[in-house]
């Protein structure tokens, strides 16, 4: 189940010539590529491409009409290898996944690929996950696409350039038999609009049909001497080649006046954000008149050296808005102005922040900046232009740390860690990609690294257990999704045949949880494109390991605990593995919500569980608090006046997942907690039960009430 359903954007798909697409610039990609007659999609779900791979997902009836295969992937080197279908058959192909972090991971595939070259046209969509909602290392696509010599697209963000590019892309891929990128950002991704529809087309060949007919060409294989062909290749025909057909297609645009003495360079992806800074400062409207001319890099590699000269003869400076680190683009402009012999001075990060996200209010300073440098006497009156409020909003907003979700099954097992570690001391904690990396936040405080997805196993794998007292062995984490994804080779497989003597606990919450809740092989939904239901740990034991345990309820924290503790103590030698099984909460509460009001509006008698805790029975010790950190626990004064504690208070998003009350008797027994059964439509019977101890309970309140007014007086 993935995180919402897509059955009507699929909808959407089935748009024919001259009618209008509206949704989501990542949704947009989808009906571009069926219109571009792609004949294969792969990928691997990640922010902000998941929905690309969800919509897929269930647009597959409309994909096997058309004769498109699809595939989600086990890895973005899984999908980097699909791509190896177009090297020798005229095969449009297009896989997708998340940022640098993907591109690591397929880099092996991609460099073979961008190597030998390819015949169809092959695709590379990328999202480009840097700025300030980031979850990842701060790095740049930029760097690879220039290392291997993939040519890099980076869009305007709104629909219709989005969707050019696309159906560009695949034609630039062919024109110089060489795979080509697409970065998208976050906003590009999620940007709203709308594009006018052309009909979808059946590939020219299927996958089936290139596989009924092999060709083969020993010159496309990475091998000498071949390879050494190769690199002569790229830059006598493919280069030119790309150079080319940019140019004379005009994938880049030029806005704003034709003539002046300063000018802009931006980055594609980037001309929203610097449209608005524009407008900020009195340059420009919403619609995008610019008063400055503005040379806008849809395609930010290779550079068009003519196209660059162009634009800059005649003019004091350019300012070249580059987002991120090293400046590439800037390093380049300089060098191919000065084989021109232009004195243009290029102005970049000496006025622009060198790292972090160029948001409005950041590129709005940047333009006044450079233009109070070179036309002084132009932003005069342009810094009369009012600051938006939007410029305070970080410091009338306080931070809001990221954590995991109300009912979490991952949550009771740190719980059950921290109580571990009371007993046995500090633990050195391998941490992993994934929702369960929430842990080194408060309240847990656990996890001492982080590597890569699907590597936590392996960045233990260093930390032997030493003889005698005192000795610890460490702890790896790691989920489902990492597990399938590099952990059962690079993490497993690596314990069992180096005898690592450390614990692995792998998060089995039953989908790719961190991603959208897709299935993963050891989901327990029944998939009827996909095979689900792979046990994790049969995979495992598969694989050599002989310590292993499957706890199915990670909501009983005491079994964690004491299961946590027989692994770190146990005097069996080799890796140990406890799987932790429960099904994320997030994704359990959109299957289990709807069928629930649905019942509850047909009339039906629905029943859903909730905690609650007894404001007189708390003392104030807050352990459930300290070892849990639900978003539902909170405190509220103490009604005792004779005590100056607050009390736990449990407000209405508790799940009824039980876990704040698991981990104050597994700390510490309390009594204070309550369990309360919420009925929708009720039975006669209930109802006259329910009235009956209402006024019951209330009798002995009252009477509760009289005792301490007498005892006051």
């Amino acid at each position: 189940m993935a995180e919402r359903s897509f059955k009507r954007e699929v909808k959407k798909l089935h748009l024919s010539d001259g009618e209008t697409f509206e949704g989501e610039g990542i949704l947009a990609v989808t009906k571009a590529l069926l219109q571009a007659g792609v004949a294969y999609v792969g990928g691997y779900q990640g922010s902000p491409i998941s929905h690309l791979m969800d919509v897929f997902a269930d647009a597959d009836p409309l994909l096997r009409e058309l004769g498109v295969h699809f595939e989600s992937n086990a890895s973005e080197a899984s999908a980097a290898a699909m791509l190896a279908a177009s090297v020798n058959y005229p095969l449009r192909g297009a896989v997708a996944w998340k940022s640098v972090v993907g591109t690591n991971v397929a880099s092996d595939a991609l460099s073979n690929i961008a190597s030998g070259g390819v015949t169809g046209g092959a695709l590379i969509i990328v999202g480009e996950d840097y700025g300030e909602g980031s979850s990842i290392m701060q790095e740049r696509t930029h760097a690879f696409a220039m290392k291997s010599q993939i040519w890099l697209l980076d869009p305007r963000p709104n629909l219709t350039s989005i969707v050019d590019t696309v159906e560009m892309g695949f034609e630039l891929s062919e024109a110089s038999n060489t795979p080509v990128m697409i970065e998208l950002r976050v906003r590009a991704c999620h940007v709203t609009g709308s594009f006018v529809a052309r009909d979808n087309r059946r590939p020219a060949m299927t996958v089936g049909e290139a596989a009924a007919s092999p060709r083969r060409d020993i010159d496309r294989i990475v091998l000498p001497p071949a390879n050494f062909l190769h690199e002569h290749e790229k830059i006598q025909k493919r280069w030119p080649a790309a150079v080319r057909f940019i140019a004379e297609r005009r994938l880049n645009e030029w806005f704003g006046p034709e003539q002046d003495e300063i000018g802009i360079i931006v980055q594609g992806g980037l001309y929203n954000t610097l449209n608005r800074a524009l407008e900020l400062a009195g340059l420009s409207d919403a619609y995008g008149a610019s008063l400055v001319p503005i040379y806008c890099l849809n395609v930010t590699y290779p550079l068009i050296p003519e196209e660059i000269t162009r634009f800059c003869t005649g003019k004091k400076a350019v300012l070249i808005i580059e987002e991120g680190q090293p400046e590439f683009i800037e390093h380049e402009l300089n060098t191919l102005l000065r084989r021109a012999d232009l004195n243009t001075r290029i102005v970049g990060k000496d006025i622009l922040p060198r790292a972090g996200e160029y948001s409005g209010q950041v590129l709005r300073e940047g333009v006044i900046a450079f233009m109070e440098t070179w036309v002084p006497e132009r932003a005069l009156r342009r810094l009369l232009a009012p600051v938006p409020p939007e410029r305070h909003l970080a410091e009338a907003v306080p931070p809001r740390p990221a954590g995991f979700c109300t009912g979490c099954p991952e949550r009771p097992i740190f719980s059950a860690m921290k109580l571990v570690q009371r007993e046995l001391g500090e633990l050195h904690v391998s941490a992993d990609i994934g929702c369960h990396l929430f842990s080194i936040l408060p309240p847990f405080h656990i996890g001492n690294t982080t590597m890569g997805y699907g590597l936590g196993t392996a960045a233990a794998s260093a930390f032997k257990p030493s003889e005698g007292a005192g000795a610890k062995r460490a702890v790896a984490m790691m989920g489902d999704g990492g597990f399938w994804h590099n952990g059962l080779t690079s993490g497993i497989g690596n314990a069992v045949f180096n005898q690592d003597d450390n614990v692995t606990i792998i998060v089995d919450n039953g989908y790719s949880a961190a991603t959208g809740g897709q299935d993963l092989l050891s989901s327990k939904a029944q998939n009827p494109t996909r095979k689900t239901n792979n046990p994790i740990e049969k995979a495992a034991r598969g694989l050599g390991i002989t310590w292993a345990r499957t706890l199915t309820h990670t909501y009983d924290v005491a079994m964690m605990r004491d299961t946590l503790k027989d692994a770190l103590t146990t005097p069996e030698k080799g890796p140990k593995l406890i799987v932790a099984q429960s099904e994320c909460m997030l994704n359990k509460q959109r299957r289990v919500k709807p069928m629930m009001a649905k019942a509850a509006r047909e009339g039906k008698r629905v029943e859903r569980e909730r905690f609650g805790v007894d404001p007189d029975t708390c003392t104030g010790d807050h352990a459930c608090i300290r070892l849990s950190g639900c978003p539902s626990l909170s405190v509220r004064p103490n009604p005792d006046p004779l005590r100056d504690h607050p009390v736990t208070h449990i407000d209405n998003s508790c799940v009824g997942c039980g876990n704040c009350g698991e981990v104050a008797h597994a700390a510490i027994l309390c009594p204070s907690f309550y369990k309360a059964r919420i009925v929708t439509n009720p039975t006669r019977l209930e109802r006259a039960r329910n009235l009956l101890s209402m006024r019951v309970i209330g009798w002995f309140q009252r009477r509760h009430d009289r005792s301490i007014s007498a005892r006051a007086f």
